[in-house]
């Protein structure tokens, strides 16, 4: 069976793997020291915070084992620089409320708002995938039509 790339951004890639090395080195030591804390200090047998720690344990593996896949079948990308939004381009967006908005367009695996970055696959980015400076997308969101209009690729 074939496997699919994942096409990442140079810095999106550096961030998954800043992430895997902290879970691998930080996080899951810490968990497990604390299960095993938990496991030395008498019956876990009716053990809230035992459980939550095995819980908390078992995410943090699955997330390694996503983050080690995504970055074994990972694609630097990088924006095409002709002025078309695609993956890896930094796009500022005016809303139809005049708001402003700053994104760069990365693969759903490096996806997170709160760093400025939104998956091509998102309703604004799938939108917007395409357009040129001056093109205008319309997004349906729960609130009703939103236009946006691309002020600047990058």
């Amino acid at each position: 069976m074939a496997q699919r790339t994942v096409p990442l951004t140079a810095a999106g890639k550096v961030r998954l793997e800043e992430e895997l090395v902290d879970l691998r080195t930080r996080r899951r030591p810490e968990l497990m020291a604390r299960i095993q804390d938990e496991t030395e200090s008498g019956d876990v047998s009716d053990n809230s915070e035992y459980e939550e720690l095995k819980e908390a344990a078992a995410i943090v593996s699955a997330r390694i084992q996503e983050l080690e896949h995504t970055l074994s079948h990972a694609v630097l990308v990088e924006a095409t620089g002709d002025g078309t939004v695609g993956l890896g381009s930094r796009v500022t967006l005016r809303g139809d409320d005049g708001d402003e908005e700053m994104w760069t367009l990365v693969s759903p695996q490096e996806a997170n708002a709160l760093a400025g970055t939104i998956s091509t696959e998102s309703p604004v980015g799938r939108a917007v995938f395409g357009c040129r400076k001056g093109d205008s997308a319309s997004v349906r969101t729960p609130a009703g039509e939103m236009l946006y209009t691309v002020v600047d690729v990058a």
